[in-house]
């Protein structure tokens, strides 16, 4: 009868791989990329398109415009000697939270112009708007000058 060759590692002649043949644990982020990248093709095209306005020809009236407060604004003040005036009145800083708790029940809005000279400290500035709020005004505007300098030292 004939010769058989047995092959060495015996059996079958089907070779394993070293690792077997287990499931992959790498997440293949290639579709998700790809998805991402169309969405945001999609969007970035999409967006310019939505913000288009409508160009309107209003028409004309003689009535006036709408006023812009009811109310005259309260303005606080406080000087480069340190006083703190609520409109022209002076007031003591130990009774500033309470007028300004009257005055706030008195009013409708709580709009407040705060005028502070130049020289006073940031940190007194911060109290007083502090005793703004504290006082039911949060809505404070800082009072400035035009001209001032500007970053680069050049003036206005």
């Amino acid at each position: 009868m004939g010769a058989q060759f047995i092959k060495k590692g015996g059996g079958t002649g089907r070779r394993r791989r070293r690792g077997g043949a287990g499931k992959m644990s790498e997440i293949n982020v290639t579709p998700f990329v790809d998805v991402m990248l169309v969405l945001l093709i999609i969007f970035m095209v999409a967006a310019p398109m939505l913000t288009v306005g409508v160009p309107v020809e209003l028409p004309r009236t003689s009535a006036g415009a709408l006023p812009a407060e009811q109310e005259e604004p309260l303005s606080v003040t406080l000087t480069a000697d340190g006083a703190v005036l609520i409109m022209s009145s002076e007031v003591d800083p130990d009774n500033l939270i309470p007028q300004l708790r009257a005055i706030a029940a008195e009013r409708r809005d709580n709009k407040v112009f705060l005028r502070a000279d130049g020289s006073i400290p940031y940190a007194r500035v911060v109290q007083v708007m502090g005793a703004l709020n504290t006082g039911g005004f949060n809505n404070i505007g800082l009072v400035t000058e035009q001209g001032g300098p500007r970053f680069d030292g050049t003036a206005n």
